[in-house]
C-alpha cells in the first residue's frame, strides 16, 4: 500500500487486468464439461488465438477468417507470419 501513496499515478484497482480475464474465467465454466480431453484442448487453443488476436489490436473475427482462408496453400517455413503479433491482413 506504501506505494500508492508514493506514486499518485497509479490505479488503485485492477479492474483492467479483471476485464482481461473475464471471458477466460467465464468460458471456464461453460468448457467444464466438455465431451473429451481433445476437444478441451482445441477449445483452449481457439481461445487463446482469439485472446491473442484482441491484445495485438485485431478484430479476432477478421484474424481468423483471414488466417482460416490462407492456411490450406501456406507455406509451413513461413507460418510464423500468421500468429497474432506478427499477421498482416490481406486485402482480399
Amino acid at each position: 500500500m506504501t506505494r500508492f501513496a508514493d506514486e499518485g499515478q497509479l490505479p488503485v484497482d485492477n479492474n483492467w487486468i479483471e476485464n482481461q480475464i473475464r471471458p477466460t474465467a467465464v468460458g471456464r465454466n461453460n468448457r467444464l464439461f466438455a465431451c473429451c480431453l481433445r476437444a478441451g484442448q482445441r477449445a483452449a487453443a481457439v481461445i487463446s488465438l482469439i485472446q491473442s488476436a484482441r491484445m495485438n489490436g485485431h478484430d479476432p473475427f477478421a484474424y481468423l477468417k483471414d488466417v482460416l482462408t490462407r492456411l490450406p496453400t501456406h507455406k509451413v517455413s513461413r507460418i510464423d507470419e500468421l500468429l497474432p503479433h506478427r499477421w498482416q491482413q490481406t486485402d482480399c
